[in-house]
């Protein structure tokens, strides 16, 4: 007797799976997120092929493969330096972030090498594409365009064809496997359809890229375990209101994590920024109450920014606000903390708005040295120094802790003309001290009252160091 098909219900943001709907998903929280679906089932047969597995060791005397070259650098530098034949990488963003047009400048600058480049859109058709290489001004005569959502019929493309350099997928939400019975998008569809590529790519031997679409939270649409399923993760980040862009790397097999690459959004597409510090910085103005340079660390590549706050009066008998661009909310509730109950600098009554400005969100906890030295100085309305930069982590207590690699953050602020470095204070026995480069001094604090004091706030005393 034949078995009947199997009804399960999904959860379409998480992927979580549930034997009746429900109007909210116990896993992720959301909403209306719960959809039917119905799986074939397949006959059991058990397997007539049983080989012993054949182990080698971790040295191989094959060399390792080379590395895809993109020709942007900056897209190189995310990917650890290019693209690894037979990697999986996935790359996320919110709409109209820029995704596509860099994976078609990519696609073009890849196939103006020689290699071969195929550029599958679910999205779009091939005239709309050739609409938007014109608008970008790019030209790859010998680039394979192709408008497909049927994954079979990809599959077997790319199985008799000569394998390519590079395919390109936009978006993976878009294809659709006749033998599952679900709409595109769905998670059941998502995963098998990625998985099918995947083993194509693996197979193969080609170099594979996903467009994935993202949530309202900012996190990959579709289950989790497509994330497990690729080599690397990059998100595209970004405001709008701003110009520029940030590629990181939330995942790499074949290189390093939270690595970013910068990018501008101009009339011709997306251009390289090598050097992101001097752009972050060049609308600052000095002089000014409430602003700091923030020596940060992004991957292994450092970057300037800086940092703005502004105190106003509370209107009203409400709680104060607190709004924040580019940073924790949580981690300035707990910098406004410690500067009132260590530091004696009243702020309960104040609204406070804190801004990284340059549209790139900062996560590392050496920010808040920066943050705090912004926050005193629109307090006391006195500026900071024009040629001091500040990094340094905030403990509970006031103390200011330190932070990695250092040298690369001071050897950048050195390159762009600053003078002062504001740093933690080195405590650990044993450890040795940061040496500044040339014309760079180093002023070490051990403590938050001491920046309190050093800008005029009648904080309390420091205690002993």
């Amino acid at each position: 007797m034949a078995k009947q098909p199997l009804h399960r219900f999904v959860c379409q943001s998480c992927g979580a799976v549930y034997p009746k709907w429900s109007g909210k998903c116990e896993a992720c929280h959301e909403w209306n997120t719960i959809v039917e679906e119905t799986v074939e089932p397949t006959a059991s047969r058990a397997s007539k092929s049983k080989r012993r597995l054949t182990f080698s060791g971790l040295e191989g005397s094959a060399e390792p493969p080379a590395r895809i070259g993109t020709s942007i650098a900056e897209l190189d530098r995310v990917l650890g330096g290019g693209l690894v034949p037979a990697s999986v990488v996935l790359v996320g963003g919110d709409p109209g972030i820029g995704k596509s047009t860099l994976l078609l400048q990519t696609a073009c600058r890849l196939s103006a090498t020689g290699q071969k480049v195929i550029y599958i859109s679910g999205e779009e058709a091939v005239e709309q594409i050739r609409m938007r290489a014109r608008r970008l001004e790019l030209h790859a005569p010998t680039l394979e365009l192709a408008a497909s959502i049927n994954v079979s019929d990809i599959a077997a493309t790319l199985e008799t064809d000569t394998p390519p350099g590079l395919v390109i997928i936009d978006s993976i939400q878009t294809m659709w496997l006749d033998t599952i019975e679900s709409a595109p998008g769905s998670v059941a569809q998502v995963r098998a359809c990625a998985f099918e590529l995947i083993r194509l790519a693996k197979k193969r031997g080609f170099a594979l890229v996903l467009v994935g679409h993202v949530t309202k939270e900012g996190g990959l649409a579709g289950p989790r375990v497509m994330e497990h399923m690729v080599d690397a993760v990059m998100y595209f980040e970004g405001d709008r209101g701003h110009q520029f862009r940030i590629l990181r790397a939330a995942k790499n097999r074949f290189g390093a994590t939270d690595e970013i690459g910068v990018f501008a959004m101009t009339d011709r597409g997306l251009v390289e920024v090598p050097n992101p510090s001097a752009l972050f910085l060049a609308e600052r103005h000095g002089n000014i109450a409430g602003s700091a340079v923030f020596a940060g660390l992004e991957g292994t590549r450092p970057v300037l920014l800086e940092v703005q706050a502004l105190l106003s009066p509370k209107a009203g008998d409400g709680s104060p606000r607190r709004a924040v661009v580019g940073w924790d909310t949580g981690r300035l509730s707990m910098l406004l903390a410690v500067l009132e109950a260590r530091c004696g600098l009243k702020l309960s009554g104040m609204d406070v708005y804190l801004n990284f400005a340059g549209g790139l969100r900062v996560t590392e906890p050496a920010a808040d040295l920066a943050a705090a030295a912004a926050i005193i100085s629109a307090a006391t309305g006195q500026p900071t120094s024009a040629g001091s930069v500040f990094f340094g982590e905030i403990g509970l207590s006031g103390e200011i802790r330190q932070v990695p690699q250092s040298d690369l953050r001071l050897r950048e602020a050195q390159k762009l003309g600053f003078s002062t470095a504001v740093s933690p204070r080195r405590v650990a026995r044993g450890a040795a001290r940061t040496k500044p480069p040339a014309g760079l001094e180093l002023q070490e604090l051990g403590h938050l009252s001491s920046l309190v004091a050093a800008m005029g706030g009648s904080g309390a005393a420091a205690p002993e160091e």
